[in-house]
């Protein structure tokens, strides 16, 4: 029995326990304070001192709370989101509304299953284009046009 005391207080003596025994002994010590603070017996332990802890989250940014930073990086991606991805969408948009709108007979048009004709008649949204010489006729809706050919002239 003594033998094994003898080996446990040799044990125990050495470097690399005690220096987990002192984390050990430092959590713990971090915990009573806290406990302490959370029941109130305690209230000074549980405010941080920047001064103290320079690192961190308080000492890097100072005393701004982390909802106001939250509230700042939803509103860095939102505005993100906004020019990148529906600004253009609105802009396409306009252009073709702007192209349909203006479309007129004799017109040459593509449609969006790749149909070329020429604009024959306009009723409400339905569209009828000459395909080819021997004056085919073709009914399609108004949102099908994908686009008007423009006109090429030869002025030189």
């Amino acid at each position: 029995m003594i033998n094994l005391n003898k080996k446990i207080a040799a044990l125990m003596s050495s470097a690399p326990v005690l220096a987990a025994l002192s984390v050990i002994n430092s959590f713990a010590a971090d915990d009573v304070t806290t406990v302490g603070a959370i029941n109130g017996t305690d209230g000074a332990a549980a405010t941080p001192d920047p001064v103290a802890n320079p690192g961190g989250f308080a000492g890097f940014l100072g005393s701004i709370p982390p909802w106001v930073l939250i509230l700042v990086y939803v509103v860095i991606i939102g505005a993100l989101f906004f020019f990148l991805i529906i600004w253009p969408q609105r802009k396409r948009k306009k252009e073709e509304e702007e192209m349909k709108n203006s479309i007129c007979l004799g017109q040459d048009v593509v449609t969006i299953g790749g149909i070329c004709g020429k604009i024959v008649n306009i009723k409400d949204d339905n569209i009828t284009i000459q395909t080819s010489i021997d004056n085919s006729l073709v009914e399609v809706k108004n949102w099908a046009i994908r686009e008007v050919k423009k006109v090429e002239t030869d002025k030189s």
